[in-house]
């Protein structure tokens, strides 16, 4: 009489297991390489036509005191009605830019601040005020979505300049500002999205 021998059965819970834990790993892996692009971005920028700081110089350097005028000025992008970058500035408001803080005379004043100084009234400016800056959070995903570290890459340019006229007449200019800003913006909180609770609940005497 042949004895009958019972083959093992498949163990089908572990196997499911075996293939969850499988796509559970590979959903991990694409959401590392694909979730940094979740992360927000956010960007700061006046609405002018110079999308760097050498075209915002240049066009300052393009102007030439005691021969620009005003009007000409206006025509090339320096219209305060039409760009919001520029200010238009009084007679008060320059006297008191060169002689707050200043160590200077009004005679050792370059030709043109003098000139403009001396003319009153007739005296006035354009002061120009620009920026790009753009800021990308970078790092992990999970860290930065429960608060535990974020970090911020920030870059741009800032842009700042001074026209001075007497009457119509161009008579000064000068710039500055920083061609190339890039910062790292870092922010560690070891208690993640319980920190703020912390704080709140930190009795205030």
């Amino acid at each position: 009489m042949s004895s009958m021998h019972s083959q093992p059965m498949p163990d089908r819970p572990r196997a499911g297991a075996a293939r969850l834990r499988g796509f559970l790993l590979m959903l991990a892996a694409a959401c590392a390489g694909g979730c940094q692009a979740l992360l927000p971005d956010a960007s700061d920028a006046t609405q002018v036509e110079w999308r760097s700081f050498d075209e915002a110089r240049g066009a300052l350097e393009a102007i030439e005191p005691f021969q620009t005028r005003k009007s000409t000025l206006n025509e090339n992008g320096f219209d305060p009605t039409r760009n919001p970058a520029v200010t238009i500035l009084t007679y008060p408001e320059i006297v008191q830019r060169f002689s707050a803080g200043s160590a200077l005379r009004p005679d050792e004043y370059e030709p043109g601040i003098r000139t403009c100084l001396a003319a009153g009234k007739e005296c006035s400016g354009y002061a120009i005020t620009a920026r790009r800056i753009k800021r990308d959070r970078i790092g992990n995903f999970w860290l930065d979505s429960f608060a535990f570290r974020r970090e911020t890459n920030i870059t741009g340019w800032t842009f700042n300049g001074l026209i001075l006229f007497v009457d119509d007449l161009v008579v000064y200019t000068v710039f500055g500002g920083q061609p190339n800003l890039h910062e790292l913006q870092i922010m560690r909180n070891p208690l993640g999205p319980l920190q703020g609770w912390g704080e709140a609940l930190r009795p205030r005497f």
